[in-house]
Protein backbone atom coordinates (compact mmCIF):
# COMPACT_ATOMS: atom_id res chain seq x y z
CA UNK A 1 0.00 0.00 0.00
CA UNK A 2 1.86 3.09 -1.21
CA UNK A 3 0.64 6.65 -1.13
CA UNK A 4 1.17 7.47 -4.81
CA UNK A 5 -1.38 4.99 -6.28
CA UNK A 6 -3.83 6.18 -3.64
CA UNK A 7 -3.21 9.76 -4.81
CA UNK A 8 -4.52 8.97 -8.29
CA UNK A 9 -7.52 7.07 -6.94
CA UNK A 10 -8.35 9.92 -4.58
CA UNK A 11 -8.14 12.61 -7.27
CA UNK A 12 -10.23 10.55 -9.67
CA UNK A 13 -13.04 10.11 -7.16
CA UNK A 14 -12.99 13.80 -6.24
CA UNK A 15 -13.34 14.99 -9.85
CA UNK A 16 -15.94 12.30 -10.57
CA UNK A 17 -18.30 13.80 -7.99
CA UNK A 18 -18.26 17.26 -9.61
CA UNK A 19 -20.26 18.34 -12.64
CA UNK A 20 -18.93 21.01 -15.02
CA UNK A 21 -21.73 23.37 -14.01
CA UNK A 22 -20.63 23.00 -10.37
CA UNK A 23 -17.40 24.82 -11.22
CA UNK A 24 -18.70 27.27 -13.81
CA UNK A 25 -17.96 25.22 -16.95
CA UNK A 26 -20.28 24.20 -19.78
CA UNK A 27 -20.94 20.48 -20.01
CA UNK A 28 -21.54 20.15 -23.76
CA UNK A 29 -23.83 17.71 -25.53
CA UNK A 30 -21.28 15.01 -26.41
CA UNK A 31 -20.14 14.45 -22.87
CA UNK A 32 -19.78 10.76 -21.94
CA UNK A 33 -18.92 11.16 -18.26
CA UNK A 34 -20.70 13.17 -15.60
CA UNK A 35 -17.60 14.15 -13.65
CA UNK A 36 -14.85 16.58 -14.55
CA UNK A 37 -12.28 15.63 -17.16
CA UNK A 38 -8.58 15.84 -16.38
CA UNK A 39 -8.14 18.76 -18.75
CA UNK A 40 -10.92 20.64 -16.98
CA UNK A 41 -9.25 20.21 -13.59
CA UNK A 42 -5.96 21.32 -15.14
CA UNK A 43 -7.65 24.43 -16.52
CA UNK A 44 -9.21 25.30 -13.19
CA UNK A 45 -5.94 24.71 -11.33
CA UNK A 46 -3.90 26.65 -13.91
CA UNK A 47 -1.51 23.75 -14.57
CA UNK A 48 -0.78 21.95 -17.82
CA UNK A 49 -2.87 18.94 -18.77
CA UNK A 50 0.30 16.84 -18.98
CA UNK A 51 1.32 17.83 -15.47
CA UNK A 52 -2.10 17.03 -14.02
CA UNK A 53 -2.11 13.62 -15.73
CA UNK A 54 1.33 12.91 -14.24
CA UNK A 55 0.02 14.03 -10.85
CA UNK A 56 -2.85 11.54 -10.99
CA UNK A 57 -0.40 8.86 -12.09
CA UNK A 58 1.95 9.63 -9.19
CA UNK A 59 4.72 10.78 -11.55
CA UNK A 60 4.77 14.50 -10.75
CA UNK A 61 7.66 14.38 -8.33
CA UNK A 62 7.11 16.58 -5.30
CA UNK A 63 4.24 18.96 -6.10
CA UNK A 64 4.53 22.33 -4.44
CA UNK A 65 2.12 23.60 -1.82
CA UNK A 66 0.92 26.16 -4.37
CA UNK A 67 0.05 23.47 -6.91
CA UNK A 68 -1.69 21.27 -4.33
CA UNK A 69 -3.71 24.24 -3.11
CA UNK A 70 -4.73 25.08 -6.67
CA UNK A 71 -5.81 21.49 -7.35
CA UNK A 72 -7.70 21.38 -4.04
CA UNK A 73 -9.48 24.61 -4.93
CA UNK A 74 -10.37 23.27 -8.38
CA UNK A 75 -11.83 20.09 -6.89
CA UNK A 76 -13.67 21.95 -4.11
CA UNK A 77 -11.95 19.94 -1.37
CA UNK A 78 -12.78 20.56 2.26
CA UNK A 79 -10.08 20.85 4.93
CA UNK A 80 -9.95 17.13 5.76
CA UNK A 81 -9.58 16.29 2.07
CA UNK A 82 -6.88 18.95 1.60
CA UNK A 83 -4.88 17.46 4.46
CA UNK A 84 -5.31 14.00 2.94
CA UNK A 85 -4.16 15.23 -0.47
CA UNK A 86 -1.03 16.73 1.06
CA UNK A 87 -0.20 13.51 2.88
CA UNK A 88 -0.70 11.43 -0.26
CA UNK A 89 1.52 13.73 -2.33
CA UNK A 90 4.35 13.63 0.20
CA UNK A 91 7.24 11.61 -1.26
CA UNK A 92 8.65 10.56 2.11
CA UNK A 93 5.93 9.45 4.56
CA UNK A 94 6.97 9.29 8.20
CA UNK A 95 8.16 6.05 9.73
CA UNK A 96 5.55 3.78 11.25
CA UNK A 97 5.30 4.55 14.99
CA UNK A 98 6.57 1.77 17.23
CA UNK A 99 4.08 -0.26 19.19
CA UNK A 100 3.96 1.01 22.74
CA UNK A 101 2.00 -0.06 25.76
CA UNK A 102 -0.60 2.21 27.32
CA UNK A 103 1.00 4.30 30.05
CA UNK A 104 0.00 3.16 33.56
CA UNK A 105 -1.15 6.70 34.36
CA UNK A 106 -3.48 6.68 31.35
CA UNK A 107 -4.86 3.27 32.30
CA UNK A 108 -5.48 4.52 35.84
CA UNK A 109 -7.29 7.57 34.48
CA UNK A 110 -9.83 5.63 32.41
CA UNK A 111 -10.28 3.06 35.19
CA UNK A 112 -11.26 5.94 37.46
CA UNK A 113 -14.14 6.77 35.08
CA UNK A 114 -16.43 4.21 36.75
CA UNK A 115 -19.65 5.48 35.13
CA UNK A 116 -18.16 6.61 31.82
CA UNK A 117 -17.27 3.98 29.19
CA UNK A 118 -13.75 4.68 27.91
CA UNK A 119 -11.22 2.88 25.71
CA UNK A 120 -7.77 3.57 24.28
CA UNK A 121 -7.15 2.71 20.63
CA UNK A 122 -4.22 3.03 18.24
CA UNK A 123 -4.09 4.39 14.69
CA UNK A 124 -5.38 1.04 13.32
CA UNK A 125 -8.38 1.06 15.71
CA UNK A 126 -6.86 -1.72 17.80
CA UNK A 127 -8.33 -1.47 21.30
CA UNK A 128 -5.35 -1.33 23.65
CA UNK A 129 -7.18 -1.03 26.96
CA UNK A 130 -10.63 -0.29 28.39
CA UNK A 131 -12.45 0.29 31.65
CA UNK A 132 -15.17 -1.81 33.24
CA UNK A 133 -17.98 0.41 31.91
CA UNK A 134 -16.76 -0.12 28.35
CA UNK A 135 -17.00 -3.88 28.83
CA UNK A 136 -20.68 -3.53 29.62
CA UNK A 137 -21.54 -0.97 26.93
CA UNK A 138 -19.07 -1.12 24.02
CA UNK A 139 -17.95 -4.77 23.72
CA UNK A 140 -16.63 -7.73 25.67
CA UNK A 141 -13.02 -6.98 24.81
CA UNK A 142 -11.77 -9.56 27.27
CA UNK A 143 -13.57 -12.28 25.31
CA UNK A 144 -12.70 -11.12 21.80
CA UNK A 145 -9.91 -12.82 19.87
CA UNK A 146 -9.35 -9.68 17.76
CA UNK A 147 -9.72 -6.42 19.66
CA UNK A 148 -10.12 -4.11 16.71
CA UNK A 149 -13.03 -1.70 16.21
CA UNK A 150 -13.02 -1.98 12.40
CA UNK A 151 -13.27 -5.78 12.62
CA UNK A 152 -16.00 -5.41 15.24
CA UNK A 153 -18.09 -3.06 13.10
CA UNK A 154 -17.76 -4.98 9.83
CA UNK A 155 -17.35 -8.62 10.87
CA UNK A 156 -19.39 -9.01 14.08
CA UNK A 157 -22.87 -10.23 13.05
CA UNK A 158 -24.53 -8.20 15.80
CA UNK A 159 -22.90 -4.86 15.07
CA UNK A 160 -25.49 -3.59 12.56
CA UNK A 161 -28.30 -4.07 15.03
CA UNK A 162 -26.37 -2.82 18.05
CA UNK A 163 -25.23 0.46 16.48
CA UNK A 164 -28.32 2.41 15.47
CA UNK A 165 -26.15 4.68 13.31
CA UNK A 166 -24.08 1.84 11.88
CA UNK A 167 -23.43 3.57 8.53
CA UNK A 168 -21.82 6.56 10.27
CA UNK A 169 -19.89 4.34 12.67
CA UNK A 170 -18.57 2.23 9.80
CA UNK A 171 -17.74 5.25 7.66
CA UNK A 172 -15.73 6.81 10.50
CA UNK A 173 -13.80 3.58 11.04
CA UNK A 174 -12.82 3.45 7.38
CA UNK A 175 -11.89 7.13 7.38
CA UNK A 176 -9.48 6.50 10.27
CA UNK A 177 -7.79 3.69 8.35
CA UNK A 178 -7.74 5.78 5.17
CA UNK A 179 -5.99 8.59 7.04
CA UNK A 180 -3.46 6.16 8.50
CA UNK A 181 -2.78 4.67 5.07
CA UNK A 182 -1.75 8.09 3.77
CA UNK A 183 0.34 8.95 6.81
CA UNK A 184 2.13 5.60 6.98
CA UNK A 185 2.17 4.20 3.46
CA UNK A 186 4.67 1.45 4.37
CA UNK A 187 2.69 0.07 7.30
CA UNK A 188 2.45 -3.66 6.56
CA UNK A 189 0.09 -4.32 9.49
CA UNK A 190 -2.31 -1.68 8.17
CA UNK A 191 -2.11 -3.11 4.64
CA UNK A 192 -2.92 -6.59 5.94
CA UNK A 193 -5.91 -5.30 7.94
CA UNK A 194 -7.32 -3.39 4.97
CA UNK A 195 -6.86 -6.40 2.65
CA UNK A 196 -8.61 -8.65 5.17
CA UNK A 197 -11.59 -6.34 5.53
CA UNK A 198 -11.88 -5.64 1.80
CA UNK A 199 -12.03 -9.38 1.17
CA UNK A 200 -14.38 -10.24 4.03
CA UNK A 201 -16.82 -7.33 3.89
CA UNK A 202 -18.51 -5.88 0.79
CA UNK A 203 -19.57 -2.92 2.91
CA UNK A 204 -15.98 -2.16 3.86
CA UNK A 205 -14.97 -2.42 0.21
CA UNK A 206 -17.71 0.05 -0.71
CA UNK A 207 -16.57 2.59 1.88
CA UNK A 208 -12.88 2.07 1.06
CA UNK A 209 -13.22 2.60 -2.67
CA UNK A 210 -15.25 5.77 -2.12
CA UNK A 211 -12.01 7.42 -0.90
CA UNK A 212 -13.89 9.53 1.66
CA UNK A 213 -11.65 10.84 4.42
CA UNK A 214 -14.02 12.69 6.71
CA UNK A 215 -13.60 11.69 10.33
CA UNK A 216 -15.30 13.02 13.42
CA UNK A 217 -13.53 13.66 16.71
CA UNK A 218 -16.91 14.06 18.40
CA UNK A 219 -20.36 12.87 17.43
CA UNK A 220 -23.55 11.34 18.86
CA UNK A 221 -23.57 7.57 19.28
CA UNK A 222 -26.80 5.59 19.65
CA UNK A 223 -26.59 2.02 20.93
CA UNK A 224 -29.41 -0.50 21.06
CA UNK A 225 -28.43 -2.24 24.27
CA UNK A 226 -30.33 -5.54 24.66
CA UNK A 227 -30.79 -5.05 28.40
CA UNK A 228 -30.90 -1.28 28.96
CA UNK A 229 -32.62 -0.36 25.70
CA UNK A 230 -31.54 2.56 23.55
CA UNK A 231 -28.58 4.51 24.93
CA UNK A 232 -27.56 7.86 23.47
CA UNK A 233 -23.99 9.00 24.05
CA UNK A 234 -21.77 11.86 23.02
CA UNK A 235 -18.56 10.30 21.76
CA UNK A 236 -15.28 12.19 22.16
CA UNK A 237 -12.06 11.01 20.49
CA UNK A 238 -8.93 12.65 21.87
CA UNK A 239 -5.53 12.07 20.29
CA UNK A 240 -2.65 11.79 22.73
CA UNK A 241 0.46 13.71 21.60
CA UNK A 242 3.60 11.75 22.39
CA UNK A 243 1.82 8.42 22.74
CA UNK A 244 2.54 7.04 19.25
CA UNK A 245 -0.86 7.49 17.64
CA UNK A 246 -3.02 6.49 20.60
CA UNK A 247 -6.51 7.93 21.16
CA UNK A 248 -8.81 8.02 24.16
CA UNK A 249 -12.47 7.50 23.24
CA UNK A 250 -15.12 8.29 25.85
CA UNK A 251 -18.90 7.76 25.81
CA UNK A 252 -20.78 10.43 27.80
CA UNK A 253 -24.54 9.95 28.35
CA UNK A 254 -26.46 12.58 26.39
CA UNK A 255 -29.65 12.63 28.46
CA UNK A 256 -31.06 11.67 31.82
CA UNK A 257 -32.75 8.57 30.42
CA UNK A 258 -29.42 7.22 29.21
CA UNK A 259 -27.79 8.09 32.54
CA UNK A 260 -30.43 6.10 34.41
CA UNK A 261 -30.30 3.14 32.02
CA UNK A 262 -26.50 3.13 32.07
CA UNK A 263 -26.48 3.08 35.88
CA UNK A 264 -28.75 0.04 35.73
CA UNK A 265 -26.73 -1.92 33.21
CA UNK A 266 -23.43 -1.23 34.99
CA UNK A 267 -24.83 -3.17 37.95
CA UNK A 268 -25.36 -6.22 35.69
CA UNK A 269 -22.84 -8.87 34.67
CA UNK A 270 -23.65 -8.50 30.99
CA UNK A 271 -21.82 -7.49 27.80
CA UNK A 272 -23.68 -6.49 24.60
CA UNK A 273 -21.37 -7.83 21.90
CA UNK A 274 -19.56 -11.12 22.24
CA UNK A 275 -17.59 -12.92 19.58
CA UNK A 276 -19.60 -15.65 17.95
Amino acid sequence: MSARPQLGEFLQTRRARLRPEDVGLRSGRDRRVSGLRREEVALLANVSVDYYIRLEQGRAGNPSTTVLTAVADALRLDQAERDHLRRLACSAPPAVPPKTAVRPQLKAMIDAMHDLPAIVVDRLSNVLTWNSAALEVVADFEGLAHRNLARLYFLDPGAREYYADWETVAEDAVALLRKASAEYADDTELAALVDELRTASPEFERFWTSQDVQSRSHCPKVLNHPVAGQLTFSLESLQLPGDDGQFVITYTPSDDTTKARLATVLDRDYSPLRES
